[in-house]
């Protein structure tokens, strides 16, 4: 496990934050309504190692279905910079970043993380989409 600490933001800058990731331990992309329709690519980390420096004052809250998971995004931008929740089938609580949102890491070191695929869209979370739907998520 080689966990570093990643500065991250909003496209405006008025969310940052601060995040303990392991790269190595790869990240996900999911087929689910939300994820769909914003690209979602995510590490999930525990919410100690998860720092909001800047912007709590213009995050917007949007939660949808069983409102377990809140998605901020910043009110100014509208870039979705992290999304967390408490979901006990998972682990428990979490707190998933976007790796596009990441500032300080190399084009290289995002192309060589490995990416683990969901099928959210089918609430079929264990398993994989088609081939085709992961070439496009």
């Amino acid at each position: 496990m080689t966990t570093q600490t990643y500065a991250g933001s909003c496209h405006c800058g008025k969310v940052r934050f601060e995040a303990d990731i392991d790269l190595d331990a790869g990240s996900g992309k999911c087929n689910c309504s939300i994820c769909r329709k914003t690209r979602n690519w995510s590490a999930g980390i525990k919410p100690d190692a998860f720092r909001l420096l800047a912007g709590q004052d213009v995050l917007v809250d949007y939660q949808f279905n069983t409102s377990s998971v809140h998605w901020p995004f910043c009110g100014t931008c509208g870039v979705r910079p992290f999304g967390h929740g408490d979901i006990p089938e998972v682990g428990g609580a979490f707190y998933s970043v976007q790796l596009a949102c990441l500032d300080d890491v190399s084009a290289q070191a995002l192309a060589d993380v490995s990416v683990g695929y969901s099928n959210g869209r089918d609430n079929d979370w264990r398993n994989e989409p088609s081939d085709a739907e992961k070439r496009w998520l």
